[in-house]
């Protein structure tokens, strides 16, 4: 017997790529090419930092007005978190306590096994169909919870608000969460569905679409009976989670709305015409509604174009498992940025024949 037997062991999340060389194109974690909200510049640029010496609000209450206030729902209804990853973990830990299996797909975020092993709660995996989408009736079932991501990542791939709310319907017993990390960029959010459900729990970020996965914002939105449940785990956790910092330049972002409507836009104009480029240049891949293509080539694996890019100082995300090995998970970046990645592959392919 060794004090080894006692240790929870797990086999971590693996992260993308964070080169110490800056003088690459990183296209490899979602983040956004544009810098976070003029407000929030001038947050930073102000801040005292004196304050720092004292604890935060622990109830994080300006963050949760301006976001109750940006979404119509009240204060009782808005948790926040560092990070999305953060408020996930929180939200497992919480929710998924029956013993039975939880549902999501066996493609999708990487982590929710990762949480799911680390709190030993039972999963299963619904297999996507073979355009990359779910399946609701496999949600339709004795299950000890859900986790969907919509759009989902790494596919990019959205479904429709009344998909989701048939699974939730179906399902008064467990709590359903989506995860809408990515919804900004053009998917259609389960926000509204919150009134109705109060087995719901919606997921969003700040570290896509807002310019600030440096800061580490997330937020859950729910019915005030689930958020009291969520808030009453993370206060048994950790009281201060969320620094001044944080908190200030949050809500500078949420009440910085024509730029944040700019920057989306400008992102998802740029995803369009590097869809029609890749299309051009041979490669397939589902409808994207998020800040990534999911792209294969018809004739080139996955793995060389990986190493090719890579090599070439264009980092992407590439997963060597099955159904998805030929795929690279694309990030958005600026026209610039894609110009240059569309150039290098068009050679490299016209190399190749």
């Amino acid at each position: 017997m060794s004090w080894e037997d006692n240790v929870r062991k797990v086999v971590p999340y693996v992260a993308g790529e964070q080169p110490k060389n800056q003088d690459i194109i990183k296209l490899n974690t979602n983040e956004n090419p544009y810098p976070p909200a003029p407000r929030v510049a001038a947050v930073i640029k102000g801040f005292d930092y004196d304050i720092l010496r004292r604890y935060p609000d622990q109830n994080v209450s300006a963050l949760v007005s301006a976001l109750a206030g940006h979404h119509g729902l009240d204060r009782e209804q808005v948790f926040v978190g560092v990070g999305s990853d953060d408020v996930l973990a929180m939200s497992f830990l919480t929710c998924f306590n029956s013993g039975k299996p939880i549902l999501f797909p066996d493609i999708t975020y990487s982590f929710y096994d990762v949480w799911a092993d680390l709190y030993r709660i039972p999963y299963e995996n619904q297999p996507l169909d073979e355009n990359f989408c779910i399946r609701k009736e496999d949600y339709i079932r004795d299950n000890g919870g859900i986790i969907l991501a919509n759009p989902n990542a790494p596919t990019g791939v959205a479904s429709e608000r009344s998909v989701y709310e048939e699974i939730i319907r179906a399902n008064p017993d467990s709590v359903v969460i989506i995860d809408e990390a990515y919804v900004d960029f053009g998917g259609e959010s389960c926000v509204p569905l919150i009134g109705k459900y109060d087995n719901l729990l919606v997921m969003q970020t700040f570290s896509k679409s807002r310019s600030m996965a440096g800061l580490r914002i997330g937020y859950a939105m729910g019915s005030k009976k689930l958020i009291k449940y969520l808030s009453d785990v993370k206060f048994s956790f950790n009281s201060y989670t969320m620094s001044n910092l944080a908190i200030a330049a949050g809500v500078a972002s949420v009440e910085d709305e024509a730029y944040f409507a700019e920057t989306t836009a400008k992102v998802v104009a740029t995803r369009e015409r590097t869809k029609r480029e890749l299309a051009r240049l041979g490669f397939v891949f589902p409808d994207s509604k998020t800040n990534f293509i999911f792209a294969a080539h018809r004739a080139v694996p996955g793995q060389e174009l990986f190493e090719a890019l890579r090599a070439n100082g264009i980092y992407v995300r590439h997963w060597n498992k099955p159904r998805i090995e030929n795929y690279l998970r694309i990030s958005v970046g600026t026209d610039e940025e894609m110009d240059k990645v569309l150039a290098f592959l068009e050679d490299y392919l016209k190399n190749k024949e």
